[in-house]
């Protein structure tokens, strides 16, 4: 057993983990986000995805032993008056929603990366999301939108 400490959405979290314990079992069962969901297993829909220090990991697919000391976020430290959250609902860029949780921290990250995308830049950014729903276009403008709301500020 590892003792290590996470940090998840501004809450610190001290957890005993198998060197094999992903950071997704230890995301939903520790910390209780379920925001963070198993798609796939193996990294390629992005349902999993979290920022770990503003990068995105595919938690199904990290090792949890890997982020002690990390600061992460997920959905739920998300704000709803967050420009990505409100331009996710303003765009209604959600159906079913189980993917919109990586959705929005992809975003989230390209635009901390890049906050002048073009519309290239985004498609590429969230090509390792997948929706079963086809929200893309919408998905598309929200990121988008979001980009403008920044640029006004």
């Amino acid at each position: 057993m590892n003792r290590i400490t996470l940090t998840v959405n501004g809450v610190r979290h001290f957890v005993d983990v198998e060197d094999e314990t992903l950071l997704l079992d230890v995301l939903r069962d520790t910390a209780g986000t379920t925001s963070v969901r198993e798609g796939c297993g193996v990294g390629a829909c992005g349902a999993c995805t979290v920022l770990a220090g503003g990068t995105s990991v595919s938690s199904c697919l990290a090792l949890a032993v890997r982020y002690d000391g990390a600061e992460l976020t997920t959905a739920e430290g998300l704000d709803e008056n967050d420009d990505v959250v409100s331009s996710f609902v303003d765009c209604n860029a959600a159906q079913c929603g189980y993917c919109i949780p990586g959705f929005l921290l992809m975003s989230r990250e390209l635009l901390s990366e890049n906050p002048h995308p073009t519309g290239q830049e985004i498609t590429d950014h969230l090509e390792g999301n997948i929706c079963r729903c086809g929200t893309y276009p919408e998905i598309h403008r929200a990121v988008a939108a979001a980009a403008e709301r920044r640029a006004i500020r």
